[in-house]
């Protein structure tokens, strides 16, 4: 039998498959259903995200894959609305994959779920057409709220991960234009890149969630872009915030 040697990476699953499997799930079947599919090497994690992702209202788990090789086998037959990915698997790692995968279905939104917060793996992952990064110390129901998120069109991210995408962004990217932001429109721009969904960036900028909606419309308008996810890229692009 294979001896595994602890390290911090083992730690950060364990205490997540901890908090996981100590989750009350409920029971009655939701009227509108979130399919979910993931590949984590791990079994006992790979059987608690099932667990957790199934019995949660809302979702859906139709896959669970040890590896890469084996999600892009049984996804030709059917594609989820999301996959939940890790990044260090056995063979193919996980950014291999989703850029394999977003070749092949344009469309399946991809979260990153890892262990991994180095500047390398967070730009690679990004670029390869991850919808978000999570790192695997995430709570189990910021993680649900993520994955509600990311089929609502957003970017979710640990608060780790934003920070190093924005210094990321600012090395790499020259400032370009202001696309004529007001201060407010910036800040709520600011929230956005910073992982902020509608009702939070609300509560933070002391406004009505109606209000919000209302700035991101003329947000949108003015970076000519048609999504928060979107907003978010073209903000980190141009150095807007």
């Amino acid at each position: 039998m294979e001896t595994r040697v602890s390290s911090p990476a083992d730690e950060a699953e364990e205490l997540m498959l901890e908090t996981i499997t100590n989750i009350s799930f409920m029971e009655t079947p939701p009227p509108t259903v979130i399919e979910v599919a993931l590949v984590e090497d791990r079994r006992e994690i790979r059987e608690s995200l099932t667990l957790l992702i199934g019995g949660t209202e809302g979702f859906k788990c139709v896959g669970s894959y040890r590896s890469m090789e084996e999600a892009l086998d049984k996804l030709k037959h059917h594609q989820p609305h999301l996959l939940l990915s890790d990044i260090g698997l056995p063979g193919m790692s996980g950014i291999e994959g989703v850029a394999i995968l977003k070749e092949l279905y344009p469309d399946l939104l991809i979260l990153m779920l890892t262990v991994y917060d180095d500047d390398e793996r967070i730009f690679d992952a990004m670029c390869a057409g991850a919808s978000g990064y999570l790192l695997k110390k995430t709570p189990p129901a910021r993680l649900l709220e993520s994955l509600r998120e990311v089929a609502s069109g957003g970017a979710p991210m640990s608060p780790e991960v934003a920070r190093r995408v924005i210094a990321l962004f600012r090395e790499i990217r020259p400032p370009d234009r202001t696309y004529e932001l007001t201060p407010h429109e910036t800040r709520l721009l600011k929230l956005l890149v910073e992982g902020h969904n509608y009702k939070t960036a609300a509560a933070e900028l002391g406004v009505t969630v109606h209000t919000v909606s209302f700035h991101l419309r003329s947000i949108y308008e003015k970076l000519q872009v048609h999504s928060k996810s979107e907003a978010v890229a073209k903000a980190l692009q141009n150095r807007l915030v």
